[in-house]
């Protein structure tokens, strides 16, 4: 695991370092540079990759795209060593998370590369961005699980509340309703305990559900904490006499 876990973190420092080499234009005299990834000396800034970077040498002959990461928990083999569910879990430490986020962002940064390497860290950069968005938002992270499945619960129509989810539709309804009539943010202070919970019981549904591969069942709980996180938006933004929109 640790091997696997060190192998994919080096493979994105490679992939950055790899960008620094090719774009770097070749001097008037031999001089010596630094490799921006792993701040190593490079003998021969053209081809030379330095020290820790040589030890990709061992891998087979692959352009710089295949070596970026495949899924966003990829970016992040320190936070999340097993990967996604169901080998590993739905919850995220989230702190650990943004401090390899932050780790990895300085290392793409575009200011750190030379010449074409630029255009090459900003799109790398972008997408750890992406990643990072995601997986700290257990809707996104849910969402985006699903889409690795083929299930599009963001876009689907069908991945929407029906007549058969009555129960559901009316308690939404009625937060609303209670949401508009409040006179106060105190008057909501209730809701917003309740809706808290209501967040933290289908998160952990969907930690299960992800845990036994239940994908049907995690695709109707993402849907329910759709609901959740849209009232829960509501209640932080709530304004006296501002109508309520429920995003189904």
């Amino acid at each position: 695991m640790r091997r696997t876990t060190v192998a994919v973190a080096s493979r994105l420092e490679a992939r950055i370092c790899q960008y620094t080499i090719a774009a770097a234009p070749h001097a008037a005299r031999p001089r010596r540079s630094i490799c921006s990834a792993c701040r190593r000396s490079l003998a021969d800034r053209s081809t030379t990759p330095s020290t820790q970077c040589r030890q990709f040498a061992n891998f087979p002959a692959r352009s710089s795209e295949s070596l970026a990461p495949q899924t966003h928990y990829e970016f992040f083999p320190q936070s999340l060593p097993s990967g996604p569910p169901p080998r590993g879990a739905f919850s995220i430490d989230l702190r650990q998370l943004r401090k390899e986020f932050l780790q990895l962002q300085a290392k793409a940064h575009p200011d750190r590369h030379p010449g074409n390497a630029k255009n090459k860290a900003e799109a790398l950069s972008a997408r750890i961005n992406e990643a990072y968005k995601t997986l700290q938002d257990p809707l996104l992270r849910a969402q985006y699980l699903l889409s690795l499945r083929g299930v599009d619960v963001a876009e689907d129509e069908s991945a929407k509340l029906g007549d058969e989810d009555e129960d559901l539709l009316m308690e939404v309804l009625d937060t609303r309703e209670s949401i508009e009539a409040a006179e106060s943010e105190e008057e909501l202070r209730d809701l917003k305990h309740v809706n808290d919970q209501r967040v933290e019981q289908s998160v952990k549904v969907l930690e299960q559900a992800f845990r036994d591969d239940e994908i049907a069942l995690a695709k109707e709980e993402a849907v329910r904490l759709r609901y959740w996180i849209n009232i829960k938006e509501s209640l932080d933004g709530w304004e006296k006499g501002k109508p309520v929109v429920l995003v189904h």
